[in-house]
């Protein structure tokens, strides 16, 4: 049974001193190992495009990092961390960081026996002037708790709001504190959308002079939008792989990007395994809407397990076109969706033809994503790069994996 691979068999002896704490100097001067049928090699990541196919389109994640660590200091001296996950009121992103009252998110909370009844309180500063951030502990949920957050100035937005008072959430194997340069070098040039808890890695080594380069080769581009969770670095604790439960994470794919898919299946690459999930939970999304005429936009979810039941098999060009007439029937124009989808061995990938992505701990459910798309290759691949001193997972080199 697929789902009962055993993680012992995805593991390898990462040395700590391989796991990068701070970014290269210059983000396009980190290195690239290049994988293509079966053999390896050493680049700089400037040098991307290549060793990229012409007329490829590169598909890439423009989610933007929050502070979403929030440090409350009680007057015991006690410190209570609050990670923001995702929105529960208002739920919509966008409704969440433009409220000027208050919000409520799903959190986690760290020292959380140290945090009693009542609400707990943090300063922060806009123009000089000093506020108040307030936590109250609402309700638990799951693993988390859903948390009331309100501040005592209504002509600042939350999105404001945590930009002063919040931390970079930085991984918890980068063992320090966030610093300014984090603020910018945990995040693409590329972000716009606010959501994510953590950087969707694979894309800190693009430059507008990258962009230059490899647009000059012939090669396309294009945008969605996955916010990721903490539940990246959750590792997987059971022997089993049937034992771990994904996260879900939301995300969001316009209808020029479908119409890009189509026009450049077989040349699909994916800038990360964020953008992995995406666009091959896409597909299923769109297998759905090719079987049930009458799914409604709020039944865009797809669980954990549910590719590898589904026994409808459709072509991409069908799941795609079956998306853009939900579109065209709801008259919207992007897919809003959840997926808690796992990728792993004996999984067949239905639209990616490549991956840009860093190296990833292990026994994680990313290595796991990995190995689906080269085999017991990884072994190899991982072998090299630690062979050959290249650095590992957020802040360490990158890798390009072609079919």
């Amino acid at each position: 049974m697929i789902n009962e691979i055993e993680i012992s068999d995805y593991d390898y002896e990462l040395p700590p001193e391989r796991i990068a704490q701070y970014p290269v100097t210059e983000r396009d001067k980190s290195r690239l190992l290049v994988y293509r049928s079966g053999c390896l090699a050493d680049d700089s990541f400037i040098n991307i495009g290549d060793h990229i196919p012409e007329n490829s389109l590169l598909i890439f994640n423009n989610t933007r990092v929050i502070r979403a660590r929030l440090l409350f200091q009680k007057k015991t001296g006690a410190v209570i961390e609050i990670l923001c996950l995702e929105p529960t009121e208002p739920a919509e992103y966008e409704l969440s960081f433009s409220s000027t009252e208050y919000v409520e998110w799903k959190c986690i909370v760290g020292n959380l026996k140290k945090w009693k009844e009542g609400a707990i309180t943090t300063s922060f500063y806009d123009s000089g002037k000093e506020y108040q951030l307030s936590a109250l502990k609402l309700r638990p949920s799951g693993d988390a708790w859903i948390i009331k957050l309100s501040w005592n100035c209504s002509s600042l937005s939350f999105a404001e709001v945590i930009e002063r008072a919040g931390h970079i959430p930085l991984p918890p194997y980068i063992g320090r504190d966030d610093t300014e340069e984090d603020a910018s070098r945990y995040q693409t040039v590329y972000s716009t959308v606010d959501g994510s808890v953590a950087a969707p890695t694979a894309g800190l080594h693009f430059t507008d002079q990258v962009f230059q380069k490899i647009a000059g080769q012939g090669i396309k581009t294009s945008e969605i939008t996955l916010h990721v969770g903490a539940g990246t670095f959750q590792p997987v604790k059971c022997e089993r792989i049937s034992g771990h439960e994904m996260h879900n994470e939301h995300f969001f794919v316009s209808s020029e990007t479908i119409e890009a898919i189509i026009q450049n299946k077989g040349r699909i690459i994916s800038v990360g395994t964020t953008s992995v999930r995406t666009l091959e939970s896409l597909y299923w999304l769109g297998v759905k809407a090719f079987s049930n005429k009458n799914i409604g936009m709020d039944h865009l979810q797809l669980a954990q397990w549910e590719p590898y039941s589904m026994t409808t098999e459709v072509s991409l060009d069908e799941s795609m076109e079956a998306l853009m007439n939900l579109m065209s029937k709801n008259k919207v124009a992007k897919i809003e969706a959840s997926t808690g989808i796992i990728i792993i061995p004996g999984y067949r990938f239905r639209v990616i033809d490549g991956i840009i992505t860093n190296f990833h701990q292990p026994r994680s459910t990313l290595l796991l994503l990995i190995s689906a798309w080269t085999g017991e290759n990884w072994r190899t691949i991982y072998h090299y790069a630690l062979n050959k001193g290249f650095r590992f997972l957020s802040y360490g080199d990158s890798s390009l994996l072609l079919r």
